[in-house]
């Protein structure tokens, strides 16, 4: 299983996080990806360079209070619940905070 870090010290926002995802799950695009819920979806999902379409993926969150704090209870637990694929959307990641 691949893994990917997040940092929580590389953003402070959410505009951020997206950046940071692009950078861990996307390689050699030619087009920028959405930077919204949707979007960071497709991207879990694989098939953007970093990782196969559908190959299971497991994220490690360093830093994660510091994302927790700069980002809000709200968003932080929609980002969990797309992780964790609680809509069925069809990705397969574990996560793991640090």
């Amino acid at each position: 299983m691949k893994s990917f870090i997040i940092d929580g010290n590389n953003f402070s926002n959410l505009d951020g996080f997206f950046c940071e995802i692009d950078k861990l799950l996307t390689k050699n695009l030619d087009w920028k990806t959405g930077h919204n819920f949707n979007a960071f979806n497709d991207l879990l999902r694989g098939d953007f360079g970093a990782h196969s379409y559908e190959e299971p993926i497991l994220l490690k969150w360093i830093n994660y209070n510091k994302s927790k704090a700069c980002l809000g209870n709200d968003i932080i637990l929609q980002i969990i619940e797309i992780i964790l694929d609680c809509n069925n959307s069809g990705h397969d990641c574990k996560l793991e905070l640090y």
